[in-house]
């Protein structure tokens, strides 16, 4: 892995959450997902009752996540695109999850399981003056 896609892989591990992008009867969406790291690819944890995940499974997607919900003034996000496949996580994938939530939009929460080898991998940084003009555009 070259620098940066350590750096990216590093970074995720400090966040449980993030986005994951493709597109479903052509037409684009973006789907919260929970992520692990392990080996150098990321593990997605999905409700399975909208079924994204079957629209990500064996196509390309993107994957991003930050730290903007933090107090952080070094904010950076990550960015990562690879193919998805639907996979069973191990023992002890399963315990760096966590628990699920009980529900989504209503519905119990059904675990799906997915994994990406990031292959095309970029990070950004934002630093200085980033919190200070955080809430202007409200009035």
């Amino acid at each position: 892995m070259s620098p940066e896609e350590l750096h990216a892989i590093e970074l995720l591990r400090r966040v449980p959450y993030g986005r994951v992008a493709t597109s479903m009867r052509a037409l684009p969406f973006i789907a919260a997902a929970r992520h692990i790291v392990v080996d150098g690819r990321v593990v997605l944890r999905m409700h399975a009752g909208f079924g994204y995940h079957q629209a990500c499974n064996g196509s390309v997607v993107a994957y991003g996540a930050d730290n903007f919900n933090t107090e952080d003034d070094h904010l950076w996000t990550v960015q990562f695109t690879g193919t998805a496949e639907l996979v069973e996580p191990t023992t002890d994938e399963l315990r760096l999850f966590g628990p699920g939530p009980h529900y989504v939009d209503g519905e119990l929460f059904e675990p799906v399981y997915m994994r990406v080898e990031p292959q095309f991998v970029t990070v950004h940084t934002l630093s200085g003056n980033v919190r200070q003009r955080e809430y202007q555009h409200v009035l």
